[in-house]
């Protein structure tokens, strides 16, 4: 509403109606108007609030009847250990966390500014790769990866918080969340970051002792105790014969340790991640003996991971890392692109490698170091999913040669660490296809077929192992 000067009432103003037609300033007016917008805004975060903090009890309180369908054994229950400590044992056995960011993935990011570690090998490619072709920034994420020097440290700064998420060995979460050789912190896979992409390498001066019966006295390399390329390693020589605990030695080397180690005779040879297989063989200081395609095709190696603590605090955040890195591992498996990828993760920054040497491990075509050029595709690929049948074969072997004592609910502990769920929500989300229907797909290792449903059978079937 406007004010004007009647000049036969010059000491009062005369007031114009508002073209909203009530009897106010147009100043009034537009404070009204303001104040009703930021009312509104207030309501709807208040509705917001209410409808995630309904969305989080709707989901406790279904978990809670699904374990106890009947209304007496739900109120003894809660009555005999009060509600904290229900959702507290309720999220030891059902991923809360994961289910609760499924609720709140729409909302704003609980955290942008993150550090995420890892391990200059291939295993990490998609992880890596999504840090410079902008991946993580097009999530609203400023994401700082930060190379570091072995497992041990990964797994000390996950624990201590210093890391957001990480570049784990895929068994590493497993064992951490159940205190094996740290103090327990559960921990989440949250996809697989590559299958393959491992290699048995042996010095050069063992180019004419291919027979691994004859191995005994041998010093082997794994990049750690809770790894793919440990249980590996013990089952190749099982197999044929050599048991690993006495007929030879295997030893922790981080993995840019090992060529050197190799070059200098402290170990025989290595089953460790690429590009160092590669190396061996680009410094002509070794050969591969085997990928490890051909012990189990499409097995898993590294995984990206995090605390179960960050998922529950940062749901939001959780899925963008998980959607980033997804797209990541959706470009790192088409074959075409592994030329670009090469280039990519080369710099110092990152592996610090020959683009020659990243490009035979990622397109499979490669020199064995044995006067022969290979050409295997598949020698690494990126299939994100974390089945819980394979966490199921980790923890047979953990058993299997004395890692774990005692009963393992096998089960339980895979359904609780891989977030399979998660997995296949969010590649259905983006478009991603996954294959098999069941979180417990059959493996075949050595010819060997694995049913996840039988564990302890599998388990006895081996005459060499250490379980007692």
């Amino acid at each position: 509403m406007s004010e004007f000067f009647d000049p036969y009432n010059a000491d009062r103003p005369l007031m114009l109606k508002c073209s909203c037609g009530r009897d106010h300033s147009p100043a009034d007016h537009h404070a009204e108007v303001v104040a009703d917008a930021a009312a509104a805004q207030l309501r709807a975060r208040s509705e917001t609030a209410e409808f995630e903090a309904y969305s989080q009890e709707f989901i406790e309180a279904t978990l809670v009847k699904s374990l106890f369908p009947h209304d007496h054994e739900r109120r003894m229950f809660l009555r005999a250990v009060g509600k904290k400590t229900a959702m507290a044992a309720i999220a030891s056995v059902l991923p809360v966390a994961s289910l609760q960011a499924m609720a709140q993935e729409k909302g704003p990011l609980e955290k942008t500014s993150l550090k995420i570690g890892f391990i200059p090998i291939t295993c990490a490619t998609p992880l890596i790769m999504a840090h410079p072709l902008g991946f993580y920034s097009k999530q609203g994420l400023d994401v700082e990866v930060t190379k570091t020097a072995g497992w041990a440290l990964i797994r000390d700064k996950m624990i201590n918080k210093e890391y957001d998420a990480t570049h784990f060995l895929s068994p590493m979460p497993l064992a951490i969340s159940m205190g094996l050789g740290s103090n327990a912190t559960p921990m989440n896979v949250a996809t697989i970051q590559n299958v393959n992409g491992q290699a048995i390498t042996l010095a050069v001066k063992h180019k004419n002792n291919r027979d691994p019966k004859n191995w005994k006295g041998f010093k082997f390399a794994v990049p750690f105790d809770y790894s793919m390329h440990n249980f590996l390693l013990r089952y190749y020589l099982a197999e044929n014969g050599i048991n690993p605990d006495t007929d030879v030695q295997i030893r922790v080397v981080p993995p840019p340790e090992m060529v050197a180690n190799l070059r200098s005779g402290n170990i025989d040879g290595f089953l460790g991640p690429d590009p160092f297989n590669q190396r061996a063989v680009f410094d002509e200081v070794g050969f591969i003996h085997m990928l490890t395609k051909d012990l189990w095709s499409g097995h898993p190696c590294c995984a990206f991971g995090t605390s179960t603590e960050f998922i529950q605090k940062n749901p939001n955040t959780f899925a963008a890392l998980y959607r980033a890195v997804l797209t990541a591992a959706a470009m790192a498996r088409q074959p075409g692109n592994r030329e670009l990828i090469a280039k990519v993760i080369a710099p110092a920054q990152y592996l610090n490698q020959p683009e020659a040497v990243l490009s035979q491990v990622l397109t499979g075509k490669f020199a064995d170091g044995l006067g022969k050029v290979q050409n295997v595709p598949d020698r690494a690929d990126f299939d994100p999913m974390p089945w819980q049948s394979m966490a199921v074969w980790m923890l047979t072997q953990m058993k299997r040669w004395g890692y774990i004592k005692g009963n393992v609910d096998y089960k339980q502990i895979a359904e609780k660490v891989f977030l399979i769920t998660d997995a296949r929500k969010h590649m259905k989300a983006l478009g991603q296809d996954f294959a098999a229907t069941t979180p417990y797909p059959k493996h075949k290792i050595m010819g060997k077929e694995f049913d996840p449903a039988k564990p302890e059978e599998y388990l006895k079937s081996f005459a060499l192992h250490k379980m007692g």
